[in-house]
């Protein structure tokens, strides 16, 4: 039958006991039969509570019947109720109650009304108990090629659940109880997770085993396993057949890159490097060697060494552009749905993997149609490679345009700590037209136009849209005439380099606005003096016909 839940609360026995004392007073001066007699009578009219070997309790009820009134199992812990189902007498949870944990169990037992007059109408009971546990006898052991795994428990279980992991489980009962469970495996090596339970209404405590071939040499396993991908957070844990302090002595093993982090020796098998700070980094090739004579499952071998690789994803050119744009190396904005990004590098090196949705704007009103052409979300096009030129820039960096580990720690950085720019937003138009001219664009407005030459048929200059990558005060321009002679111009001012040799700069010619150059962008030094302020490292420069 079925007990509901109920709340459990104090009991006291009263009346049972004062009738017992009562009763024993009548009997004193019976003949020994009587008093026989009325012992046995006292004794059968008593309900018992007790453990079981297979429900969590068992009530016998007193001789001739009676009716159990109510049963309360609870936590000692926190006293939360347990629901339970009653059938023959067995107290059976009816929800998995974890090995371990500590029980009271209260019930009340109405007697039979024959001897309720003797002993009390109620009778009430009490018993605090553990539910049994049973462990993995050995975490670590070998396997002959061809054989299963054997699982020894401590004690025999009916509930084994197995699993990659220990939050991955499957679940199975067993038909009769078990010490030793046999689990076939096809690698050489492995962890498993194993959990077992005495009964069959209780939730085991998974623990890892691990699993070596048999032979003399040691051997390491990995996880995550080597050759998969991790984030640059992710610790790396090796679990070997042989202690710790035999394997590796008093040096662990080397990680590379570089990374920040600890070494843990977890037990006397297992070490595990948790990263810190930035970790691996974005884009990392992380290699850990073990010492020479250790086989790591999965690995490969390199002058008898075992290396472990694993891959660090790149960071996303959809969330460098949002970065790019935050920190204000961009003409946009971009406005993130859902919950923000969290100001810690870790969040933010998640972002860079997995980046969040939003919606991007202009930042001005009158952008030019030229430059909004140019943008695509997601794209890894010239105005993504002039922000970062202008960021590494900023930074001190070498100024390639290229997002590799070093930008993004720099770029998550500045984003955690909120550094932006305050330069703004160049855009150069470079026009081939009738007259040639420049407009330079800065910040919502045209703040520079004038004339310009560019090259001659034999020497013109390309036509495109480029970032400036070289940006000089003076300097002395050589090269090559069209006509096969050699030119060292010195003292050339104000100069933006945006492709190879073409630049842009000031030069002394009678008159601007037709092709006469070697390919350069030429103006008056005056014009050349204002534009070059707004053309920095990174300016992109778009020169058409």
């Amino acid at each position: 039958m079925g007990v509901g839940l109920l709340e459990p609360k104090a009991v006291r026995p009263r009346r049972a006991r004062a009738t017992v004392r009562v009763f024993a007073v009548l009997i004193v001066g019976l003949p020994l039969a009587a008093v026989v007699i009325a012992a046995v009578m006292l004794k059968t009219s008593q309900a018992r509570l007790e453990a079981s070997p297979t429900a969590l309790a068992k009530i016998t009820l007193p001789l001739g019947g009676g009716q159990i009134q109510r049963v309360i199992v609870a936590r000692t812990l926190d006293q939360r109720a347990i629901p339970v189902t009653i059938s023959h007498g067995l107290i059976t949870p009816s929800v998995l109650v974890p090995v371990g944990e500590r029980l009271t169990i209260d019930v009340i037992v109405k007697r039979p009304g024959w001897n309720a007059w003797l002993t009390g109408a109620r009778q009430e009971l009490h018993l605090t108990l553990t539910t049994p546990a049973a462990s993995v006898r050995f975490r670590y052991v070998t396997v002959r090629a061809g054989r299963p795994l054997r699982i020894r428990f401590r004690s025999p279980v009916r509930v084994v659940e197995l699993g990659q992991s220990t939050r991955a489980l499957q679940r199975t009962v067993l038909p009769a109880p078990k010490r030793v469970i046999k689990v076939p495996v096809d690698a050489v090596a492995g962890t498993i997770a194993v959990a077992g339970a005495p009964r069959t209404w209780e939730q085991p405590r998974a623990t890892l085993l691990s699993w070596f071939p048999a032979g003399a040499s040691a051997t390491a396993i990995a996880s995550p396993a080597p050759g998969s991908t991790i984030t640059p957070h992710t610790p790396i844990t090796l679990t070997v057949s042989k202690p710790v302090s035999k394997v590796f002595g008093n040096s662990m093993p080397p990680v590379s890159p570089d990374t920040p982090g600890v070494w843990h020796v977890l037990n006397s098998h297992t070490i595990r490097f948790i990263p810190t700070g930035y970790g691996y980094g974005l884009g990392a090739n992380v290699v850990v060697a073990l010492p020479a004579g250790v086989h790591l499952v999965g690995a490969a071998q390199s002058g008898g060494v075992s290396q472990g690789r694993w891959t660090v994803p790149g960071g996303s050119t959809a969330r460098l552009q949002e970065l790019l744009a935050g920190l204000g190396y961009l003409p946009l904005n971009f406005t993130q749905t859902g919950t923000p990004v969290a100001d810690t590098i870790a969040a933010q090196e998640d972002a860079a993997v997995h980046p969040p949705g939003g919606s991007w704007s202009w930042r001005y009103p009158s952008t030019p149609s030229d430059l909004v052409s140019e943008w695509q979300v997601g794209s890894f096009g010239e105005l993504t490679k002039g922000a970062i030129m202008a960021f590494e820039n900023d930074q001190g960096m070498v100024a390639d345009g290229i997002a590799g580990h070093d930008v993004w720690k720099a770029l998550i950085t500045a984003t955690v700590n909120h550094r932006v720019s305050n330069f703004g937003y160049t855009y150069v138009n470079v026009s081939e037209g009738s007259p040639e001219a420049i407009a330079v664009w800065h910040n919502g407005k045209t703040v520079v136009t004038g004339p310009v030459n560019t090259g001659v048929p034999a020497a013109p200059t390309a036509t495109g849209v480029f970032a400036v990558f070289e940006h000089l005060t003076v300097t002395t321009m050589t090269g090559i005439n069209p006509d096969g002679s050699h030119y060292s111009d010195p003292g050339i001012p104000w100069v933006s380099y945006f492709n190879g040799g073409d630049a842009l700069h000031g030069f002394i010619r009678a008159s601007y606005g037709f092709p006469q150059s070697d390919g350069c962008v030429e103006m008056p030094f005056a014009q050349a003096a204002q534009v070059w302020p707004y053309t920095p490292i990174g300016t992109i420069v778009n020169v058409h016909a």
